[in-house]
């Protein structure tokens, strides 16, 4: 698969989600990606530098045009840390951890947040800080997320050979049989 497939592909999902889940500046956008299952290998047994930054630049390029932040999981070796700019680590109040990840202890597309982002921090978890989010070839991102957690369908289906996932937020309902809801939160 050419990286220039990859990075169109993740990019056409990033404004995907953000239009479904009807994200504005300064939510955050969780990412977990799995080079090796784009690639068509198994989880954790072929990572890549290059697909993940391809993929990388394609999610990147949107939230950065829309002034949304990008939370990018490790994976489980490095118990799902994440990385993000050290501005929302102290936006969303979020505890910092001691790591810097690699291609086989993080992965792939965790390195290449923590080599792109301006002043990188790991931290050992979003609190369910994030709005929505991107789960790349079965990481498991939806921890990450504010409840309530709801699937989002949307027109890409898969990133390169990896399945992809995508979830978003919704205000959790309260009331009774009398209570009516802002449908525009649905």
């Amino acid at each position: 698969m050419e990286l220039s497939h990859i990075r169109e592909q993740a990019a056409q999902a990033a404004q995907q989600v953000c239009d479904a889940a009807k994200l504005h500046a300064g939510d955050l956008f969780v990412v977990g990606c799995s080079s090796s299952e784009i690639s068509g290998e198994k989880i954790g047994t072929h990572s890549s530098v290059e697909v993940a930054e391809a993929v990388f630049d394609g999610i990147y390029s949107v939230l950065c045009e829309r002034k949304i932040d990008l939370a990018a999981q490790c994976c489980e070796h490095l118990n799902r840390a994440l990385i993000v700019e050290r501005t929302v680590c102290s936006r969303f109040m979020l505890d910092e951890v001691n790591v810097v990840p690699q291609p086989k202890a993080g992965g792939s597309f965790a390195t290449t947040a923590y080599k792109r982002f301006a002043d990188p921090v790991a931290v050992d978890s979003l609190k369910q800080s994030a709005s929505a989010g991107m789960d790349i070839g079965g990481t498991l991102i939806g921890m990450h997320i504010k409840p309530v957690v709801v699937p989002l369908r949307i027109e890409t289906k898969q990133i390169g050979s990896a399945i992809l996932l995508c979830a978003r937020r919704r205000p959790k309902f309260v009331g009774g049989s009398r209570a009516v809801y802002n449908e525009k939160l649905l």
